[in-house]
């Protein structure tokens, strides 16, 4: 083989190897992120909408299917129907639904609750302190949380949360019937 054939053969190969290293690397965690199986810390919740600030420990005994968002997120926009939809079907009965913003401002966050029409629970977290324990390092971020705090699943992106299939993802996490 020519050493020129040679030498970009081992570069390629050098490449690849680097490439499938690197996307084989769990993505960076934030700071503080709870793990699916830890248990959420008990925070203050800042109440958005008029609501009041709560804590984590508030909604103990009963499990939690939390959304976090943002105002400017696309994304969050093509759910919150579903989540609203969810909520006033599901929510106090076998599990509650919150929601929390990461918007920086209250009025924006606000303006987006008003817009969409959403009546369940919603705080926002300007200092990044839900952000980071609950992992929100891209939106929208759904945890399926049970009813001692600990984080049963998370899951990145849209999704249609009173679709058949969220449902059944739902009763199985929490082991109730819908």
């Amino acid at each position: 083989m020519p050493k020129i054939l040679q030498s970009r053969t081992r570069h390629f190969a050098v490449a690849v190897l680097l490439l499938v290293g690197y996307c084989t690397q769990p993505l960076a965690r934030t700071p503080g992120e709870v793990d699916v199986g830890g248990v959420l810390r008990d925070t203050r919740m800042q109440g958005l909408a008029g609501g009041p600030s709560k804590r984590f420990s508030d909604f103990r005994g009963k499990p939690l299917v939390i959304n976090v968002w943002a105002s400017w997120c696309g994304p969050c926009r093509q759910e919150i129907g579903s989540l609203q939809r969810l909520a006033h079907k599901y929510g106090g009965k076998q599990f509650n639904v919150v929601g929390v913003s990461t918007d920086d401002y209250p009025v924006k966050a606000n303006g987006f609750l008003k817009a969409y029409k959403i009546q369940f629970s919603n705080f926002i977290d300007h200092e990044l302190v839900l952000e980071n324990m609950l992992g929100a390092d891209r939106l929208p971020l759904t945890l399926l949380v049970d009813s001692r705090g600990m984080v049963m699943d998370k899951h990145y992106g849209a999704r249609e949360w009173d679709s058949p299939e969220a449902l059944t993802l739902i009763a199985k996490t929490f082991q109730v019937k819908l």
